[in-house]
C-alpha cells in the first residue's frame, strides 16, 4: 500500500487547494468555446432530469390492453398513452449522445499536451466544475432510471404493437418518430443497467484509444486528481461543514463514484488494484458513513458497473467494504 498512498496524499494538498476554488470557477478566454458548448448541453441536462421524474409510465393502459386483446378501442388508448413516451425516450437517447460529445471534447481540454493534468485542473476550473457537473447528471439519471421499470415496459410493449402490426401490413405514424434502427439502438441503451454512465464509459475509453500519442495517465490522473479533490471534500470536517444542504454532499459522492468508474474502464488495471491513484478504501468509507438511503444506488454503481472489482488484484479488505 506505501506507493498507493504516497501517490494519494501527494496529490491532497493540491486537491484542497481545488476544493476550494471549484464552486466559483469562471472560464478563461482560452476554455470559453468549450465552456459555452458543455454549458448548452448541461442547460439541457436540468429539463431532461425533470422530464425522468415525472415519468410514470403506462402501465395500467398497457395491462387492459393486454387483458383484452380483441377490444380495439383499448389496444388504441394504449397505443395512445405509449407513443407520446417513447417520443421522450428517445429524446433521452439522442441526449446522451450529446452528452458524449461533451465529456469529449472537455477530456481533450483537460489532457492536452503541454500541461499535466494536475496543471489543467489548476489552470481550467470551470471546465473541470462542468465535468464533474456531467457526473452528477450522469448518475442522477442513472439512479432514476433504475427505480423506474415502466421505462423498459413501455419500450418493450411499443416493439412489439410496431410488430405486429409489421406482419399485417400496417404502417403507423409513430414509427416515422422512431423507425426501426433507432429503436435497436435505444433498446440497447435502456437494457443497460446504468445507460448514461455505460456511455461515457465506453467513450472515455474510445478517447484513450483513439488518441495513441497521448499517455493514458494524462487521462487517469485527471480522473484520480477529482476523485481525490470529492473526497478531501468530504472526509475534511472544515469543508464539509460549508456544505450547505445534503444536495452538495450527493454531487460531491456522484462525481467521485463517476470518476472511479471511468477510472476503471480505462486504467489497464483499474480503481481497485494496489497500484491504482485512487484511494478506494478511503472512497467507500467515506461512502458508507451516509445515510443508506442516499448512498446505496452508488454503492450498487461500484459493485455492478466496475470492470475490476473481482480481479484477483483487488484486497479482499475492499471486497468486504463493497459487500
Amino acid at each position: 500500500m506505501g506507493n498507493q498512498s504516497r501517490t494519494v496524499t501527494g496529490m491532497c494538498p493540491v486537491a484542497k487547494t481545488l476544493s476550494l476554488q471549484y464552486a466559483h470557477a469562471q472560464p478563461t478566454e482560452a476554455e470559453t468555446a468549450v465552456w459555452n458548448q458543455v454549458s448548452a448541453v448541461l442547460e439541457e441536462a436540468h429539463g431532461i432530469l425533470a422530464e425522468l421524474q415525472s415519468y410514470n409510465g403506462a402501465g395500467q393502459e398497457i395491462r387492459e390492453a393486454i387483458q383484452n386483446p380483441g377490444d380495439l378501442a383499448l389496444q388504441e388508448k394504449a397505443w395512445n398513452a405509449v407513443c407520446p413516451l417513447v417520443a421522450k425516450l428517445k429524446r433521452f437517447y439522442e441526449f446522451s449522445l450529446r452528452l458524449e460529445n461533451a465529456l469529449r471534447s472537455l477530456l481533450e481540454a483537460l489532457t492536452s499536451p503541454p500541461y499535466a493534468p494536475m496543471q489543467h485542473l489548476e489552470r481550467e476550473q470551470a471546465l473541470a466544475k462542468q465535468f464533474a457537473e456531467i457526473l452528477h447528471f450522469t448518475l442522477s439519471f442513472d439512479e432514476l432510471k433504475m427505480t423506474n421499470p415502466a421505462i423498459q415496459n413501455d419500450f418493450s410493449y411499443y416493439r412489439r404493437t410496431i410488430s405486429r402490426n409489421r406482419l399485417n401490413n400496417q404502417q403507423l405514424e409513430a414509427e416515422n418518430e422512431v423507425n426501426n434502427e433507432m429503436a435497436n439502438r435505444m433498446s440497447l441503451f435502456y437494457a443497460e443497467a446504468t445507460p448514461m454512465l455505460k456511455t461515457l464509459s465506453n467513450a472515455t475509453t474510445k478517447f484513450v484509444s483513439e488518441n495513441k500519442t497521448l499517455p493514458i495517465e494524462d487521462t487517469t490522473d485527471c480522473l484520480s486528481t477529482m476523485a481525490c479533490v470529492c473526497r478531501v471534500m468530504l472526509e475534511t470536517p472544515e469543508y464539509r461543514c460549508r456544505f450547505t444542504n445534503t444536495d452538495t454532499m450527493l454531487f460531491c459522492m456522484r462525481v467521485m463514484v463517476g470518476v472511479i468508474i471511468l477510472y476503471d474502464h480505462v486504467h489497464p488495471v483499474g480503481a481497485f488494484a494496489k497500484t491504482s491513484k485512487i484511494d478506494m478504501k478511503g472512497c467507500i468509507k467515506v461512502l458508507k458513513e451516509q445515510p443508506s438511503n442516499s448512498v446505496e444506488g452508488l454503492l450498487n454503481a461500484l459493485r455492478y458497473t466496475t470492470r475490476h472489482l473481482n480481479d484477483d488484484s483487488t484486497s479482499k479488505q475492499i471486497r468486504a467494504l463493497l459487500q
